[in-house]
């Protein structure tokens, strides 16, 4: 059963594994992306190019691009001034960095501006970027890349709310649909359409919505992206003390989102500004995003909304890998670059793998990823004094921008590890716990006790560790030690075995197989 009840979703077969030796092998070089949207400029630069990167540096200019277009359709000198002025910071960052690759993609308002391509060709003469202008297609397209980098096989329809335009494509597994639009309901139109009269914006939003969004036709997930909509997200979790800071995946049900965001569009800037957790540079827009999601979402009827942290930018990059390197698990592949450096024996992890593969009988591949990132995140907190492991590495695992998990997987992970370091995650005092069933705790804290006596038995050593096996039956766990082991058992090994089996009430068992 998936972690958190969720659907086992439709995919191709493909391998879900630890590969150390290839991991070990990347040389990794920084990459960058500097997104030119309508109402900020923003450069991200990655650790690398690759199927999990992590953000080394981000920084937002709100240089309002799509506000600083005249009544004839121009930018203004004084927009295009700004927009150079970013840039050419953002190339002095990009360079002393020493980032190898840069790309810079613009939307919306250099498409509608006139005067875009002198735009585009001044910042190319004045600081050596070559921007590509997308068309409104394509930025859906990244968009729902970018979702399909982020998560789990996602199925579904891919909204994407910016300054300046809303693009809708479908996410097919891991791959896009052709049913793609874009349509002029960024935050910046319709918060203009708002000032002109509440009922008449929603008329005219309704109409472009009539008009031009696709229906839903693949499963009933609407996928959210978006700095408007992220904030909405943010807004929900803290008036509800949602134990997780993760804004990536958090999942609801489309009602109660729609209801949120019908509330919030009849809200004045002085009510959207003491929202709990609002973003102050949302709060003059924030009402003109939740008009658009609840609007879209009574046009859609979904049955749940899912938050994604990555869009655009982060589709931009996906597209640029081989296939291969796409077809790398992104939860595993982001395990890895947390867990395996500072590992005492960066293989063991491997061998762990495969030295619990047969505790989970019947296992479906979106379960063994899960299994797969636990042993890569067992040796995160061996520098850690012995007292402070196990809480530490919950709390910090709870709250790791790991992408490719759900809030509920991301719980079930760190009440993993915990239990890994002899910690007791049933006995937490946390709302995190209670996302996950009580069946799904109780597995958790098996593989985490599965994995400490494995640490214990084997010193960490692949070599000792391949000398044992772990047998389940319907009243005893059999540790069967190797015929030809030169590494007996200790009281330490005999306590490990013994917490492993009291969590589902089987009795310990430690064997000599025969010869």
């Amino acid at each position: 059963m998936p972690i958190g009840g969720a659907v086992t979703p439709h995919f191709d077969p493909r391998t879900i594994e630890i590969d150390t030796a290839r991991f070990q092998a990347r040389e990794a070089e920084h990459y960058g992306v500097i997104d030119v949207g309508s109402n900020s400029m923003r450069l991200v630069v990655y650790d690398d190019l690759s199927r999990a990167p992590f953000p080394r540096f981000n920084e937002k200019s709100l240089v309002a691009l799509g506000d600083g277009i005249d009544d004839d359709g121009h930018f203004t000198q004084d927009t295009m001034d700004r927009a150079v002025h970013a840039m050419l910071r953002f190339r002095a960052i990009s360079d002393a960095m020493g980032v190898t690759r840069v790309d810079v993609i613009a939307t919306e308002a250099m498409r509608r501006a006139k005067n875009g391509p002198d735009l585009i060709a001044r910042i190319k003469a004045e600081t050596g970027f070559s921007p590509r202008l997308l068309s409104g297609e394509e930025e859906a397209t990244y968009a729902a890349f970018g979702v399909i980098s982020g998560l789990f096989q996602p199925r579904g329809l891919v909204g994407d709310v910016g300054g300046g335009s809303l693009e809708i494509a479908e996410a097919l597994g891991d791959r896009v649909g052709d049913r793609k639009v874009s349509m002029p309901l960024g935050a910046l139109p319709v918060r203009a359409m708002m000032r002109e009269g509440f009922d008449a914006a929603k008329k005219r939003i309704d109409d472009i919505l009539r008009s031009d969004l696709p229906p839903m036709l693949t499963e009933p997930t609407f996928y959210a992206v978006g700095g408007g909509w992220r904030a909405l997200a943010r807004v929900h979790m803290a008036m509800n003390s949602w134990p997780i800071a993760v804004v990536h995946a958090y999942t609801l049900p489309a009602g109660e989102v729609a209801d949120l965001a019908k509330s919030i569009a009849k809200m004045t800037l002085e009510e959207v500004a003491q929202l709990p957790d609002v973003p102050s540079r949302r709060i003059d827009t924030l009402s003109a995003s939740a008009m658009v999601m609840w609007r879209v979402l009574r046009k859609l009827k979904p049955d749940q909304v899912v938050f994604s942290a990555l869009g655009l930018r982060e589709g931009w990059l996906y597209a640029q890998l081989d296939t291969d390197e796409q077809y790398r698990d992104p939860l595993i592949e982001g395990a890895l670059a947390a867990g395996l450096p500072g590992a005492r024996v960066p293989h063991f992890p491997e061998a762990l793998a495969r030295w619990t593969e047969e505790l989970f009988p019947g296992e479906v591949q979106s379960d063994r990823r899960i299994r797969m990132a636990v042993c890569a995140l067992t040796d995160i907190a061996w520098r850690d004094h012995q007292k402070i492991r196990a809480s530490h590495s919950f709390a910090r695992i709870l709250q790791f921008p790991f992408i490719g998990l759900t809030h509920p997987e991301r719980a079930y992970v760190a009440a993993a590890v915990m239990a890994r370091y002899g910690g007791k995650p049933a006995k937490l005092d946390t709302a995190a716990m209670d996302i996950l069933s009580a069946a799904e705790l109780k597995q958790a804290e098996f593989l985490g006790r599965a994995l400490l006596l494995g640490h214990r038995f084997s010193a960490s050593v692949p070599a000792i560790l391949g000398q044992a096996r772990l047998h389940i039956g319907a009243e005893a766990i059999r540790l069967e030690i190797s015929a030809d082991s030169d590494v007996p058992d200790s009281d330490a090994v005999k306590e490990r075995l013994s917490q492993l089996a009291k969590v589902f009430g089987l009795q310990p068992e430690i064997t000599v197989a025969d010869s």
